[in-house]
């Protein structure tokens, strides 16, 4: 009878520990929603008061105008030049070969490229301007 006395304390402990352990998970699971609750709200609050969603649009804006401009310079403004180099590649097919060893040193393709970035900074330049972002407050 000592032993069935000992085997239900045992069991009724474990169901004890059992049901402490639970109720400690559900403060630490309470706790944790809280400050879960209070980050998400503060990333909120981050998220309105630095006008990220402006900047991402601005971002996805400033991208397509970069493929507008490099468009129109790859197509507008090249093939003119193109024709007055006599190349159907424009400056993209002046290279500069470097002995006999084969090497190509692709001097136009770096002047094409320094083109893109000017008129792209030029037209930057322009819309900043029209907007009026650069007035200080």
């Amino acid at each position: 009878m000592a032993e069935k006395a000992k085997k239900a304390d045992a069991k009724a402990d474990a169901k004890a520990k059992a049901a402490e352990a639970r109720a400690k998970a559900k403060e630490i699971n309470k706790a944790a929603l809280g400050k879960l609750k209070d980050h998400s709200g503060g990333f909120m609050k981050f998220i309105r008061e630095q006008n990220i969603v402006g900047l991402a649009v601005g971002l996805v804006l400033g991208t397509h105008a970069g493929a507008l401009v490099n468009s129109l310079i790859n197509n507008v403004f090249m093939p003119p030049l193109g024709l007055l180099l006599g190349s159907t590649e424009g400056l993209k097919g002046w290279t500069i070969a470097l002995g006999d060893t084969g090497a190509v040193m692709a001097l136009g393709a770096f002047l094409n490229d320094l083109i893109n970035f000017i008129i792209l900074a030029f037209v930057i330049y322009i819309v900043i301007k029209a907007l009026k972002l650069d007035v200080k407050k």
